[in-house]
């Protein structure tokens, strides 16, 4: 490896509690970069996934001895999950409910992905995560979320969604 290569470390870390030891320490050490500064620069940008699995990428510059995070969103399973305290989805989401979201949480979530979503309107956005809240067995607001996506296609929650993403 030439000194002026960057190195890339690609790691599926624990939000908020990322280590020295494998996998970022042991990839990151050769480049001569503190691994400590880039654990905690880690755990300071994943903090708010705390407990979900974040995918991270770490660029190094060995000459410089410089890095730079970039964070990955957890999936939005992951995210419903979390807001519902449940470690898993529903085996049979359409005869077991394993938990009712509020349209604030959907929105929470639309918001922490945003950038990741291809739907250009912040609508279709919400009916993506009310899609998947079905699939994992959670009601929103008390309702199938289905019913949920008719009354935004219905113009129903124009005043609490905004247009754009």
């Amino acid at each position: 490896m030439s000194k002026s290569e960057k190195v890339i470390v690609k790691a599926l870390v624990t939000g908020g509690s990322a280590s020295g030891g494998p996998p970022i320490g042991p990839a990151v050490g050769p480049t001569g970069i503190n691994i400590k500064d880039v654990v905690d620069a880690v755990n300071e940008q994943t903090m708010v996934f705390k407990g979900l699995s974040v995918p991270v990428r770490i660029e190094c510059n060995p000459e410089t001895k410089t890095f730079e995070i970039f964070i990955e969103t957890p999936s939005t399973a992951s995210l419903l999950l979390k807001e519902l305290g449940a470690e898993k989805g529903s085996a049979s989401s359409v005869e077991e409910k394993i938990g009712d979201l509020s349209l604030e949480q959907i929105k929470l979530i639309v918001e922490g992905k945003k950038d990741n979503f291809l739907d250009k309107t912040y609508k279709k956005a919400m009916k993506t995560v009310l899609g998947t809240a079905l699939s994992i067995g959670a009601t929103v607001e008390g309702e199938d979320p289905r019913t949920i996506q008719k009354r935004i296609d219905n113009g129903e929650y124009d005043d609490k969604i905004k247009e754009e993403l």
